[in-house]
């Protein structure tokens, strides 16, 4: 088994790994890990769908990931609206008749006080039930793709908040960017252990990411005193250094192709392993049962086993 660490690299961890006859989605592609993601699993032999807010955005993307024997494609995903993520969902189901790897990169960080197109929190709304509604529409084409991956994007950061389990959408509570930043990440670790609890008997296993602290326009939304103050407080912990977009998406590609996690899934990975350092609260299997049902209220949408 390769050993791998916080520099290993997507070519690193995608060498010597066919993914012909594959269909692999990414969202929040148009740039930064999730760019990234596309070009390695399209340069693996994947087909690709990556997803942009817009179409300019995509023909962008798809034309920076393109490439000889390269096969890839953009849909429109705006997550923060129900109704295009059920727009974008229906699109690739028509085009689609499996998917193979889903990999939930798209977010957003530290966001001023806003709400979706739905009324929800934007970053729980964005982060999390986007992606929770877009993975149980296309359920029936990772099963027909299984044995399938789902990939969910979490992060470090999940530690600022447990689930307001009486408020998430802070409709009473006051609001501070960085606590519904966390509140949405470990909202990522549970619909991870949730979704691999009930798609592991059909062959469809999930992997939550912690990619390490990377510069990209993740960040575009916190102001110049927000960013000194972050990486004053990373200073301070000692904590790792920035990684390289190659290094940051290596983690997430592991989890999507290795071949050595055929076996697992309802884990929290980093720097291309499994780890166990994330919070109590985002590992409980009461609390991913919990939001599962709560997410089901919020988009209006029941998802059974069967």
């Amino acid at each position: 088994m390769p050993t791998y660490g916080p520099e290993t690299t997507t070519d690193e961890v995608i060498a010597g790994i066919d993914l012909a006859g594959r269909t692999a989605v990414v969202t929040g592609a148009t740039s930064g890990l999730g760019l990234e993601t596309a070009r390695v699993l399209a340069g693996a032999g994947a087909h690709v769908v990556l997803t942009a807010r817009d179409e300019a955005k995509g023909a962008e993307a798809v034309a920076a990931v393109a490439g000889p024997g390269r096969s890839v494609e953009a849909g429109v995903l705006d997550l923060t609206s129900l109704a295009s993520v059920r727009a974008f969902a229906a699109w690739l189901l028509d085009r689609h008749e499996r998917v193979d790897l889903l990999v939930n990169n798209a977010g957003v960080m530290a966001t001023p006080m806003g709400r979706t197109a739905d009324g929800f929190e934007l970053q729980f709304g964005t982060n999390h039930l986007g992606h929770f509604l877009l993975t149980n529409l296309l359920v029936p084409a990772l099963v027909r793709g299984a044995p399938a991956r789902v990939v969910n994007l979490s992060s470090g950061g999940h530690v600022a908040s447990d689930i307001l389990w009486d408020d998430p959408n802070f409709e009473t509570t006051e609001y501070h960017p960085w606590k519904a930043y966390g509140q949405s990440k470990t909202a990522n670790v549970l619909f991870t252990v949730e979704l691999d609890r009930r798609l592991a008997p059909r062959g469809v296993r999930s992997y939550a990411v912690h990619p390490g602290m990377i510069r990209t326009n993740l960040g575009r939304y916190m102001s110049r005193e927000q960013g000194a103050s972050l990486q004053s407080k990373v200073t301070r912990a000692d904590m790792p250094a920035m990684k390289s977009v190659p290094a940051g998406a290596a983690t997430q590609v592991w989890a999507a192709t290795a071949p050595e996690l055929a076996d697992q899934g309802g884990v929290y990975t980093e720097d291309c392993g499994i780890s166990t350092k994330h919070a109590a609260w985002a590992r409980d299997p009461e609390s991913a049962v919990r939001l599962w049902t709560l997410s089901e209220e919020l988009v209006g949408e029941k998802f059974p086993l069967d």
